[in-house]
């Protein structure tokens, strides 16, 4: 059993979750090393929203100010009906409710600005190796093994590798990410083919039809690049098989276009106007809610997408995936004889899926209303589809002070048994 601070920590994935994670630690003095399969040169294609509940823990972190340079800052999504009026609008971000705008940013130009600080702050990691099973795990600490070969020890291992994680088998034999049956399809377009000159017309939106929302939200600093897109029913396929369809240009686009003459006005003309090189295809997988984290040893820990896929339709996969890095590396800290690792990681994984369900139900809610018209309509009726309600109503998202509510936590649970001589001396002067 673990009663002391870890001293090293290794990560398995240097995507958005792992090294966050990676930084977080090292802020709080604990050592770490990250093993990532790609070549850091690999380019990553795509665009990501984040929302104040992520862009404060970047902020804090000393990356905020360089991110929302390179990025698109908004508020709102629009909601616009078959008319294209606006009916409702969806809070990504506000700066006087929640401190920050929302960010659209490229994912290339986050895990850049992330790489860069963990190179700063001289954190191991070692590309090119993909990580194979966990050899043994004890009190003395976890050994794990890579498909060539080599082996490493850590005193805490974390899988950080994603939706189709390896660590995942060892904390939850059996478990596989679950297909949604929906796909989305999507295309980079410059702004200037879909809106004509000195137009108004609020972005992001979604455009709500007869089938479905036509999506549209620019991705570059200045808005005149626009990801569009939707969602189509699609059977599930195997990684050959959606490899496959992204690769058939003029099926992707058929089934971009189909029922085109169904959808208002600017949705068709985005349609008449995809480059096709652009296209790309996001099949939507979710992780089954697991009983835990962590392994039985305690000492090998899943965060992120690896715990918890969620769809991106609120904007939350990647900041759910920060907050678990955020809170994992303010709780390891404070282990100690009135803190052992076993209870910090119970109630952290518990504190964490209280949060994740309700971004869940949220998520779910913000799906419903873009299903096709009668589906939505039904759905709306029933309080199944997103509506709207007071300003601020995002406040428990948004407005989450997630490392705070750790160390409160923390507090209570040692009855502050370890006081500062500084704060001893302080208290005796005073009195």
């Amino acid at each position: 059993m673990l009663s002391a601070p870890p001293s090293r920590v290794a990560i398995i994935g240097a995507g958005l979750s792992g090294l966050t994670l990676a930084i977080a630690l090292h802020r709080q003095g604990i050592a770490c090393h990250l093993y990532e399969l790609r070549d850091p040169t690999t380019s990553t294609s795509g665009a990501l929203m984040l929302s104040p509940n992520a862009l404060r823990i970047l902020d804090t972190l000393g990356l905020y100010k360089q991110l929302s340079s390179q990025g698109y800052n908004f508020e709102t999504i629009a909601f616009k009906n078959s008319e294209e009026v606006t009916t409702d609008r969806y809070y990504l971000g506000n700066e006087k409710l929640y401190q920050y705008k929302a960010l659209r940013v490229y994912r290339q130009v986050l895990l850049t600005e992330l790489r860069a600080m963990v190179d700063q702050l001289h954190i191991p990691v070692t590309y090119g190796l993909k990580f194979s099973h966990i050899i043994s795990e004890d009190d003395n600490g976890v050994s794990f093994a890579f498909v060539d070969g080599s082996r490493a020890s850590a005193d805490i291992l974390v899988g950080a590798d994603g939706i189709h994680s390896t660590v995942r088998k060892y904390v939850a034999p059996g478990v596989e990410p679950k297909y949604s049956g929906q796909v989305a399809i999507t295309c980079a377009i410059q702004k200037s083919k879909i809106i004509p000159e000195g137009v108004d017309y609020d972005m992001p939106v979604a455009i709500h039809g007869k089938h479905g929302a036509f999506v549209m939200a620019p991705q570059d600093i200045d808005g005149s690049e626009v990801l569009a897109g939707t969602q189509r029913a699609w059977p599930e396929q195997d990684r050959a098989g959606w490899d496959a369809l992204l690769a058939d240009k003029e099926k992707l686009l058929a089934l971009f276009r189909t029922n085109i003459e169904d959808w208002p006005a600017t949705a068709q003309t985005a349609l008449n106007n995809v480059p096709e090189n652009t296209l790309s295809i996001w099949p939507y997988y979710v992780v089954p809610k697991l009983e835990r984290w962590y392994s039985p040893g305690k000492r090998v820990i899943i965060l992120g997408d690896a715990a918890h896929a969620i769809p991106p339709t609120a904007g939350q996969g990647a900041s759910q995936g920060f907050e678990d890095s955020f809170t994992l590396a303010a709780i390891l800290p404070q282990l100690g004889a009135n803190l052992p690792l076993d209870t910090a990681l119970v109630y952290w994984k518990d504190m964490r899926q209280e949060r994740v369900d309700k971004v869940i139900a949220l998520t779910l809610q913000l799906n419903n209303s873009r299903l096709p018209q009668a589906e939505r309509e039904k759905l709306e009726k029933d309080g199944k589809a997103w509506q709207s309600g007071d300003a601020g109503e995002l406040g428990w998202l948004y407005n989450a002070l997630v490392e705070e509510d750790v160390l409160a936590w923390v507090k209570t649970k040692t009855k502050v048994a370890r006081t500062c001589p500084v704060d001893w001396i302080t208290s005796k002067l005073v009195g």
